[in-house]
């Protein structure tokens, strides 16, 4: 995808759920020209800018959830290499005109190595999901697609 010298893709949270998120999700048509697709779980964080559509510094991928149990609801983190592990407590995302609570932020950083003995990396990951039972759209199904931001600071 070649852009005029300058042109950044930086949406905001609420863009994300909103503009890329929700439609994805709802499969609905929207430009997806910046936002890959990759199985976060298949591939290292250094091998992602590679695999994305846009981006020196930080890169937009769509991801499935992946169940750490099949009935359960805690998701699978690991590589190969190493693992996602959350830091702090997920952002509450809402919708400015009607201040609906649309979306959760979860910020994740890579380890080498296994939990809980892994060495910390400088890859970040802003993980986004549409909040369930809250959304603008009834019956919005929330555990098929996640929006990640990568990047290494």
């Amino acid at each position: 995808l070649k852009l005029p010298p300058g042109f950044r893709f930086h949406p905001t949270d609420v863009e994300i759920i909103t503009a890329y998120l929700v439609p994805k999700v709802l499969k609905k048509p929207f430009d997806t020209r910046a936002v890959g697709e990759v199985d976060l779980n298949k591939h290292e964080p250094w091998e992602l800018p590679e695999m994305a559509n846009m981006g020196e510094k930080e890169w937009y991928f769509f991801s499935q959830k992946d169940r750490k149990y099949p009935p359960g609801i805690r998701t699978n983190k690991a590589t190969t290499v190493g693992y996602w592990k959350a830091t702090g407590k997920d952002k509450e995302i809402f919708h400015p005109p009607t201040m609906s609570l649309i979306g959760m932020k979860k910020i994740l950083v890579f380890y080498k190595g296994r939990a809980p003995k892994g060495e910390k990396t400088n890859w970040i990951m802003h993980e986004y999901r549409l909040e369930s039972g809250k959304q603008p759209t009834p019956n919005l199904p929330t555990d098929i697609t996640n929006a990640a931001t990568i990047n290494a600071s």
